[in-house]
Parts: structure tokens; sequence; C-alpha cells
């Protein structure tokens, strides 16, 4: 089962090329209270969008599901909405699935299934080392449709070097095999062009496929549309990264199991250099 593709943008006219090229789900990111806080100024991305981007986005899809990242619980102040008023916003905006950040507890991911009150899919996004703690409590929650591990603040919550260690030191492996217990759909982390990144999309994406993985966020080093403003670049860019993904997933999907644990080695001994480094 190929993995299903997101990539994050606020922009109508990357989105429907995004579309076009075979991306699954245009991710539009509202996320901001608190990120930068626990992020320490981070090269992350940060991008602000609005509900009215889901809007402008949904007018010209036509498969792709865009799914919304709103804020971490929280109510209503002088500064900004409260979770239920922001969840009804990016639904009435067109919102296929809405996507929970930084929860900590039970109560809060009850507080936000109660929100969505079936309008849409939920999504949860495990990123803080007290959703890992309290995942069985957690995952008991009717509602919940799919759930993602975000790595990068998964790491920074346990005060790891590399965003990528989660990967193999068990914690990855644990989240997943509760997921299972629960058939709910899951991904992680993020994936740039075949042969890039400091842990090559090469070596990532039979992680995917050996833990059984539905979906994964293509990164900004994928295509950053925020530096290319030229749309056939950005349109060329697409067509050839995304058929390279689906032409290496194939491929993969054909090696024998032989293949998986050798790469598994790999990816253990390149994130193993990066946190000696």
């Amino acid at each position: 089962m190929a993995l299903k593709l997101m990539y994050i943008t606020n922009n109508s006219q990357v989105a429907k090329i995004a579309e076009n090229s075979g991306i699954d789900r245009v991710f539009v990111d509202l996320e901001y209270i608190g990120k930068d806080l626990r992020q320490g100024g981070m090269d992350t991305v940060q991008n602000h969008h609005t509900a009215n981007d889901i809007k402008n986005i949904k007018s010209v899809l036509s498969k792709a599901e865009i799914v919304a990242r709103i804020n971490p619980i929280h109510d209503k102040t002088d500064s900004f909405i409260s979770t239920e008023e922001e969840v009804d916003l990016v639904i009435n905006n067109g919102a296929d699935i809405v996507m929970l950040p930084y929860f900590k507890t039970a109560d809060e991911v009850k507080r936000f299934i109660t929100a969505v009150s079936g309008r849409a899919k939920t999504m949860l996004l495990f990123e803080s080392k007290e959703a890992v703690e309290n995942i069985d409590e957690i995952l008991n929650v009717e509602g919940i449709d799919e759930v993602y591990i975000g790595l990068n603040d998964l790491s920074l919550s346990y005060g790891l070097k590399f965003l990528f260690v989660p990967l193999i030191n068990g914690t990855v492996e644990k989240l997943i095999e509760k997921f299972k217990e629960k058939n709910l759909p899951y991904g992680f982390g993020g994936i740039a062009s075949l042969g890039k990144g400091d842990l090559p999309s090469d070596n990532i994406i039979p992680e995917h496929l050996r833990l059984g993985s539905t979906s994964v966020i293509l990164s900004r080093s994928f295509c950053n549309a925020e530096k290319c403003k030229n749309l056939d670049e950005i349109a060329r860019v697409f067509k050839i990264g995304v058929k390279q993904i689906r032409n290496y997933e194939n491929l993969c999907l054909s090696k024998a199991e032989e293949f998986f644990k050798e790469n598994r080695e790999i990816v253990v001994e390149i994130i193993n250099q990066i946190c000696e480094e």
C-alpha cells in the first residue's frame, strides 16, 4: 500500500500543482501557540497559515484531502480564540481532517474529539513524552480516526540530540504497537527528495514500509515553495520528485525481508554517527 504523501502549503496554486503531481493531502498549518518557545528558535517550519487559506485551497482541489493542524488545546484569551472556535472555523472552511498537536493527556484529546463532533476526520499528533506515557488512556478515547508521530518535537521533549533518535531507541516502535492494537492508521516524520536529508529518504522510506506506516509529510527541503516563486519550476520539482518516490516505493516492496533488515542497520548506524558528531 502506497504511503499517503502530505505537503504543507497555504498557496492555492502550489496546492493544485501538488495534487496534480499525485500528492494525497494538502497540509494547512495553523499552529503557532507555544511552538516557538518549545522549539527554542530552531530552523523548523512555523507557518502561521489561516483558516481562509483552507477555503482558498479547497476551491481548487478536486481529490486531495485538506489536513488542518490547529493549535494545542487552549481557552479563549484576548489574543486568540478557543480550541472549540478554532475547530469550528477550520471545519466550516473545508478541512477534511483536523490534526491536534502537542497534547499530553486523554482529557485534552476528549475535548478535541468533542469539538470536532464527527464533522471531520480526527488525527492526533504524538509529539510529547507525556503523550507517550499516557498512550493507553489516550487511545481509549472514542473518535480517533488516525495518528501521527511528530519526531522533531518528540525528540525535543525527551532532550534528544537528533530528531530521528526515537526511530531507533524503541519509542516509535512502542507507539506503533499501541496503534496497531487499536487498528489506527499511522505515519511519522518527514522525507525529502530521494538522496537528500541527513538521514536520506532512501533509508527512511523502507522503514515506513517495514513498520506499516500509511502516511508521511514531504519536508520543506522536498520543495521549498517559499523560496522558489516560479510555478513551472515548482511543478517540475513535484512531478519528478513524487514519481521518484513512487518508483522507489514499488522497488522496496519487491524486496525480500533481508533488504529491510539491512536498511534498518544502516539507519541505526547513520543516526548514531550524527549523534556522536
